[in-house]
């Protein structure tokens, strides 16, 4: 249930995130999600990929500082509070949640929301008992 998400460092440079788009789909690597952070100075760029390992070995390869890092990937309710009672449940847990991102949503459907959490294994637990589905790394990457 655990999958690997790539981080990419960058620098705020016009044309960097060109360049890096263009780094993993000439190696014929599909962004699956995409999450961007920034400042005035750098960025996050977060992604899943089906093979994260060879996404991170041609990145580097570019000259690109990455690394990858677990995360887990769950359905959400599509509806005003869906996401609200998931973080209250790990909330409840006493989990923090770093960060999370969307990656697909489909009116009328679940929301497939990334999280990433402190404690990954319980989280999935605790969310699992509640029932809020969590998405293989296999279901994922079918997407």
């Amino acid at each position: 249930m655990l999958i690997k998400q790539i981080s990419i460092f960058t620098q705020n440079i016009k044309g960097d995130l060109a360049h890096i788009t263009r780094t993993l789909g000439d190696a014929g690597i599909d962004l699956i999600s995409l999450s961007i952070a920034d400042t005035s100075t750098f960025g996050v760029i977060r992604g899943i990929v089906e093979d994260s390992d060879r996404a991170l070995k041609v990145l580097k390869e570019a000259g690109f500082t990455a690394k990858t890092t677990e995360v887990i990937a769950v359905e959400v309710p599509d509806t005003p509070g869906g996401l609200a009672g998931v973080l209250e449940r790990l909330n409840d847990a006493g989990l923090f949640v770093e960060y999370l991102y969307s990656f697909v949503r489909s009116k009328g459907q679940n929301a497939l929301i990334v999280f990433r959490v402190e404690q990954l294994d319980l989280a999935i637990d605790v969310l699992q008992k509640h029932g809020i589905k969590v998405l293989t790394k296999e279901e994922v990457y079918s997407i």
